[in-house]
């Protein structure tokens, strides 16, 4: 291992050492890093006049308008002009801000005449799927376009099956998390823009394997289909689809818990009337929260891992996913601990008093 490569490591251990130790959002703002993909003499594809670099960098640069209005966020960019960063530029910059969650910005291709068009978001993974493979070799490839490329990536090959698979280890702790937004993000487009739904998938792309946070690439279309790419070149579809990612942000930080208190809303008519029902309840409950999906799923054993007793609440466009409900912060705590242990390891405790969420740490002093 060289000694770039070996610092660079050690960075990353210790970034998830420090990122470990506090997990709730009230007292910070929530840090996005936006990423717009190629830039400088990395113009990305091109297909009837229209260049990716121009048009991801527009797109970011507005989603990032939209979200700095919001207090709650703290937004920071890879790049904000036409300047090449490289792919492992972009993940120290993620890396180094401790940031929440790390939204790389492209435009998709194809060639030999296809007219494919659509939308689709990718969470890191591997896959057998042709079309997605190429792509992140596509994406990856971009190293050769950096000098010192043997230097700081070793024997990486973006063209090896085994170098991509290797990949994906990394992301695995952040693989929900990235899955939650990717899906927001893909029913806000296609939902409110008509957009086609190519899904949300999974791919090695280095930039997404290399950040230690929960991470999503967006293919906003195909510049290759005259329509679309003529739409994406547009101030209006740059606009459209911006407003669209960002609100899947401030969808996805909604659904955290240890919200400010003024934030906090009537909790579903299901939870609170259970709770007005239970002779024994006192006004503080706890649950813990396993998961946050744009997918309505039945709550059944099966589909949490062989939990039982999972609630599903509906907020917004998320559902929400319970287990353990208890007026006991200790059995809160053996709740979450068994959630853990069964393939949940980002679970948490979230509470609720007299109907509403509040926040844990309020709570846990008087209760």
């Amino acid at each position: 291992m060289n000694l770039n490569r070996a610092k660079y490591t050690l960075f990353i251990l210790l970034t998830l050492v420090i990122g470990s130790i506090s997990m709730s959002y009230a007292n910070k703002p929530f840090v996005v890093v936006l990423d717009a993909g190629h830039g400088g003499h990395d113009t990305g594809n091109s297909h009837h006049g229209f260049i990716e670099k121009d048009i991801a960098l527009s797109i970011t640069l507005k989603v990032g308008e939209i979200l700095e209005k919001d207090p709650r966020f703290k937004i920071i960019y890879t790049r904000k002009t036409d300047d090449f960063e490289t792919l492992d530029d972009r993940t120290v910059i993620a890396n180094k801000a401790r940031a929440d969650f790390f939204v790389s910005i492209h435009c998709n291709a194809v060639g030999g005449g296809n007219q494919a068009y659509g939308v689709e978001t990718f969470v890191l993974g591997s896959t057998r799927n042709k079309e997605n493979l190429e792509l992140a070799k596509r994406e990856n490839s971009v190293i050769y376009l950096e000098e010192d490329h043997k230097e700081v990536y070793g024997n990486f090959d973006p063209n090896s099956p085994s170098s991509l698979i290797g990949l994906t280890i990394a992301q695995e702790e952040y693989l929900d998390q990235s899955i939650q937004l990717a899906s927001l993000v893909q029913n806000n487009i296609t939902t409110n823009l008509k957009k086609r739904d190519r899904s949300v998938k999974q791919s090695p792309l280095y930039v997404l394997a290399r950040t230690v946070m929960p991470s999503i690439l967006i293919e906003v279309g195909f510049l290759s289909n005259q329509s679309e790419g003529a739409y994406l070149n547009s101030v209006k579809g740059q606009t459209e689809m911006a407003r669209e990612i960002a609100n899947a942000i401030k969808e996805y930080r909604s659904a955290l818990p240890d919200l400010h208190a003024d934030e906090y809303q009537d909790i579903p008519v299901e939870i609170s009337q259970e709770v007005k029902d239970n002779a024994n309840a006192s006004d503080v409950e706890f649950m813990i929260q396993i998961s946050a999906s744009g997918r309505e799923l039945e709550t059944k054993p099966y589909n949490f891992n062989g939990l039982d007793g999972v609630e599903r609440v509906k907020e917004g466009k998320l559902y929400k996913y319970f287990y353990g409900r208890t007026n006991t912060y200790e059995k809160a705590q053996e709740y979450q601990k068994n959630a853990k242990q069964n393939g949940y390891p980002d679970c948490f405790i979230v509470a609720y008093k007299n109907g509403k969420q509040v926040r844990l740490i309020d709570v846990v002093k008087t209760n």
